[in-house]
């Protein structure tokens, strides 16, 4: 998660400083000035003056009393989305200290006043990559307020120098303006955003799917990931209304702690068993709190002991923090952000993500084969052009999650706010040994949404096998660069596939190159020998073809298995038949239970075949027990699998 950190705009900030001690002067950002530029891409406000900290307040600190998520107000841009993301950062000490990277050294010195340079520096991940962002410390206000993120306390400025830093990578601060929490909490971590819709998913009257989401939102909070959630605004009207339960729609709330509490007082909590799901957060807004069951003045927190409230940091001032059990906040709240951290040390105690980055662009080519932006699957003609790329699950059933992001676009009053291309993927179940791109369309499996936003993510268990997954924009023709993270239990192998066909190499000439693509699916097998005293065997498929073989996972206890397994060859001896055989898998020796050979004739318009087992050998007629299903795909013409 903490990997090497690239100066943004090459600003490196030791260098900077280093500077300005030397000259005795404050830094002044060349990059992102103190004008409208930095402001606006668009509107604007009259009489806005930009000052350091020193002119607004007599004692200026980064943090007053430590760092807390009540520490942040929102100020005049709708960013309380990004106020949100802060308040969640600001109860992971390990997370902010890498997005405020030496605080104590950026910290105001009153003893050294000569050792302060109105330079400070804030470290975000975009695309990929750690960002270290250089700014000064001049800060828009209005008839000397701060008009943006500020602090509890006057004199406290960690979170308005974070924003500033965060506006300049986003190219103004009017680009904050309506963004998306999910895309901070991702930038503030490196991590994964999964967004739920708590209205689709029923979360409300069906029990086991809430307590199942309870139980993944825990999971996230205890293993140091950061969540927010908000209710739909449906209208320009509905926007920050109150509800009459003291919850703002169209808002976006930090989830502050998940817990299982214990009701009851002294022993009899110990020995009932009852505990209550709950969930505490808070109001970008510093007040407004919902006002139901377990709000801070509730008759409910006296089936609480004492010891258990102070254990929750149990407080009753209106600082926009509180208590909701979970089944009120899925009756209430409409979405909610889940971002993961990723860990992929093997040191941990918690489960290890085996993670595959990979950079890709859609591009355009009037080149079937060279053009790159086909877009999503409505377009059944070009949707195969986009980038493919390949992976393997290799265990039964694996957890795997899926994030694709595009890369950000930066807002400026010369090009306007940097709008998002819409994108999503689709992941199809490919034959065991595709190296090549995929040019029929194969079983899908899985697919996200289509959505506008940044970053979209996927959550899915899949069978073990190989799979292609299939990034693309909304509509054919749009270019753009995206990063492909993919997470498995066991290493995915996941890479793209770049080439067509098998290349030509000086040795076509001497060994020959492929005439004839065959892809062969075994379905099923019915009626095999019994080889055990249940009844039953263990089945498994080899594929064999000029030397290549597949071989499918055996399936238990069973003498009519459904194998679902494919295999793509390409043949440089069309006239040699591909062979299936079935095999039972036993200790010490597998056995042999039969085998069929097939043509794999391009011009067989049958495509399913079922077929008696055979002996090996010429001994046609010795037909052993049992049949086999196989579905056959050959063309003369490579690129038509």
């Amino acid at each position: 998660m903490f990997s090497s950190v690239k100066p943004y705009e090459n600003q490196r900030y030791a260098a900077l400083k280093k500077e300005c001690l030397r000259k005795k002067q404050l830094f002044e950002d060349p990059l992102f000035p103190a004008n409208d530029d930095s402001l606006f891409y668009k509107s604007r406000i009259q009489g806005i003056q930009w000052k350091r900290p020193k002119e607004i307040c007599a004692d200026p600190h980064l943090f007053v009393d430590g760092i807390s998520s009540h520490d942040l107000h929102q100020g005049q841009v709708g960013n309380c989305w990004f106020v949100a993301a802060c308040s969640s950062l600001a109860s992971r000490e390990a997370l902010w200290q890498k997005v405020i990277p030496d605080w104590k050294e950026q910290e105001w010195n009153a003893e050294k006043p000569e050792s302060y340079a109105g330079i400070f520096h804030f470290q975000f991940w975009r695309f990929g990559q750690w960002l270290d962002v250089v700014i000064d410390d001049r800060l828009p206000t209005l008839h000397n307020q701060l008009i943006y993120c500020h602090s509890n306390s006057k004199n406290e400025f960690w979170c308005a120098l974070v924003e500033k830093a965060y506006a300049k990578l986003s190219g103004c601060y009017e680009a904050l303006d309506g963004g998306n929490t999910a895309d901070a909490l991702v930038d503030f971590t490196g991590g994964v955003s999964e967004p739920i819709d708590l209205t689709e998913g029923d979360y409300t009257t069906d029990e086991t799917k809430r307590n199942l989401l309870f139980e993944r939102v825990l999971k996230v909070h205890n293993r140091g990931g950061l969540i927010s959630c908000s209710i739909k605004a449906t209208s320009a009207a509905d926007m920050e209304a109150r509800l009459a339960c003291g919850l703002v729609k169209g808002h976006a709330y930090a989830v502050t702690d998940v817990r299982k509490v214990r009701l009851g007082h002294g022993l009899l909590s110990f020995f009932k068993s009852e505990k209550l799901d709950m969930i505490r957060m808070r109001n970008p807004w510093g007040e407004r709190e919902w006002n139901g069951p377990w709000s801070d003045t509730s008759e409910e927190w006296q089936k609480v002991s004492k010891s258990e409230r102070e254990k929750m940091g149990m407080t009753v001032e209106d600082d926009g923090e509180f208590w909701m059990t979970f089944e009120d906040f899925c009756r209430y709240f409409t979405d909610i952000i889940k971002c993961r951290l990723i860990n992929t040390s093997y040191l941990s105690i918690h489960k290890t993500w085996e993670e595959a980055v990979l950079h890709g662009a859609w591009t355009r080519s009037d080149d079937p084969l060279k053009n790159r932006s086909g877009g999503c699957i409505n377009h059944k003609d070009t949707f195969l052009q986009n980038p493919q790329y390949v992976f393997d699950v290799k265990k039964a059933e694996d957890e795997v999650l899926i994030s694709i992001q595009q890369k950000p676009k930066r807002t400026s009053r010369k090009e306007g706010k940097g709008e998002n291309l819409a994108i999503g993927f689709d992941i199809h179940k490919v034959e065991l040994n595709r190296n090549y791109r995929m040019h029929t369309l194969q079983q899908k499996v899985a697919s996200s949404i289509y959505i506008n936003s940044r970053s979209v993510f996927l959550r899915t268990d899949l069978k073990e096998g190989r799979y292609v997954i299939i990034p693309t924009t909304f509509d054919p023709g749009h270019v753009g660069e995206f990063l492909l993270r993919i997470f498995t239990d066991v290493p995915s192998d996941c890479r793209e596939l770049t080439l067509d066909e098998p290349p030509h190499t000086c040795w076509s000439g001497m060994c020959g190159y492929p005439q004839v693509v065959s892809q062969v699916h075994v379905l099923a097998a019915a009626g095999l020998k019994n080889q055990d005293s249940q009844g039953g065997a263990d089945p498994y498929v080899i594929i064999k073809c000029e030397g290549q073989k597949v071989r499918s996972a055996v399936k238990k206890d069973t003498v009519s298995p459904e194998f679902d397994v494919k295999g793509l060859f390409y043949r440089k001896k069309p006239g040699k038949p591909i062979i299936v055989q079935i095999w039972n898998h036993n200790l010490i020796s597998d056995e042999f239970l039969g085998q069929v050979a097939l043509k794999g004739d391009p011009s067989d318009q049958q495509s399913v075949h079922t077929l008696h087992l055979q002996d090996r050998g010429n001994r046609k007629s010795n037909d052993l027990p049992g049949t086999i299903a196989v579905r056959m795909l050959s063309s003369n013409i490579l690129t038509n699998v």
